[in-house]
């Protein structure tokens, strides 16, 4: 194999399938990148075996071939080359050289038998929808993943495609995320797949604000393509709970709140927290909310914010930082609060779009 590429397209290239390599492989051969190249097209592959991603870009194809080569040294020396072009050797027992302007290097490659490979979906179902939404909905659902890894159906997020509405939602059994869009899709299609937290990372980080993806469905894995970029992964097997049922039921009387004043009060009594104690107090009046937090040998922090309710005042507890993580990804600059006693959960929902949930603490 011989080849020319630019600096740039390579370390682009190493950016995007790089994350995926586990820093504690299983195998040596899942350390390595799969370099393919034919036809003009340099593709690079890599894997941990539940998520493969794959990278195409053009460049100047001397002798077709595949090898695999160690990912991160390979990223490194890229890297560090001339901004010039890049010349790419396999030798005779898979050695690879590296050339650019007066750097060389040569790297120990192996033979591309020993890599996985990737699956392929041919005549799958598929959906099509645009890049910024996707990633939209997965960045506004996946702070309530669960990291408890006994209760690993909840270990991802839940995309649900039905009459053309596609959702994502995820919950840790004290939160709770979902978020809704209408699609435009060629067929109706009614799906459920759980897509592992990291799947759901890699998505976030290299979906654009432009152009669609394509989600393809198989038995117990997905894919996804956009761009140049696929990006396969395992499914979560299991049942994702029925979070219609434990969704409440939507009531009038509301508290109207500037979100940005509700955000940053929420900061600041927070400061006063401590593993020991989490919970802020919440003391919801006609026209205003009371944040306090007073912690043993700290001291006490408080705060006020005005609002709009018709509701029955109260104090109630909550974690600040699940209040937090809902409010950093709502755009909307005035929301409404669903809160009817300070056993029962807190709801801000926008129908049609988004509905979050959060359960109380006790207040100590």
């Amino acid at each position: 194999m011989e080849l020319t590429a630019l600096k740039a397209d390579l370390i682009k290239a190493t950016q995007i399938t790089q994350n995926v390599i586990s820093n504690q492989a299983a195998l040596p051969i899942l350390s390595n990148l799969l370099l393919e190249a034919k036809n003009d097209i340099i593709k690079i592959i890599t894997t941990d075996l539940d998520i493969g991603i794959s990278y195409s870009f053009k460049a100047d194809i001397i002798n077709d071939g595949v090898i695999t080569i160690p990912a991160k040294k390979f990223s490194d020396i890229i890297k560090e080359l001339p901004n010039e072009e890049v010349r790419i050797i396999v030798k005779k027992n898979n050695i690879v050289e590296v050339r650019s302007a007066n750097a060389y290097f040569k790297l120990m490659g192996i033979a591309k038998e020993e890599f996985p490979k990737l699956p392929t979906f041919v005549n799958k179902e598929f959906v099509t929808i645009s890049q910024s939404r996707l990633k939209k909905m997965l960045e506004m659902s996946f702070f309530a993943i669960s990291r408890d890894e006994t209760r690993y159906v909840l270990n991802g997020v839940l995309i649900e495609l039905k009459e053309n509405h596609i959702k994502t939602v995820a919950t840790d059994g004290r939160r709770l995320a979902l978020i809704e869009t209408r699609g435009n899709f060629p067929q109706k299609i009614n799906k459920k797949i759980i897509i592992p937290s990291k799947t759901a990372q890699e998505l976030m980080r290299n979906l654009n604000q432009e152009g669609e993806a394509r989600i393809i469905f198989s038995e117990n894995q997905a894919c996804f393509e956009f761009d140049n970029i696929i990006l396969t992964t395992r499914l979560i097997e299991g049942e994702f709970p029925e979070y219609n049922k434990v969704i409440p039921k939507e009531i009038k009387g509301k508290i109207k709140i500037n979100k940005s004043n509700l955000f940053k009060a929420i900061k600041r009594v927070a400061l006063f927290t401590n593993p020991d104690s989490v919970a802020i107090k919440l003391d919801i009046t006609k026209d205003k909310i009371v944040l306090s937090k007073r912690t043993p040998d700290l001291g006490e922090a408080r705060d006020e914010v005005e609002v709009r309710f018709e509701g029955k005042e109260m104090s109630i507890g909550f974690n600040p930082n699940y209040l937090i993580d809902i409010l950093k990804v709502i755009d909307e600059d005035e929301i409404e609060v669903e809160v009817v006693d300070p056993q029962k959960p807190a709801v801000i929902r926008r129908t049609g779009k988004f509905v979050f949930i959060v359960l109380p603490m006790q207040l100590t």
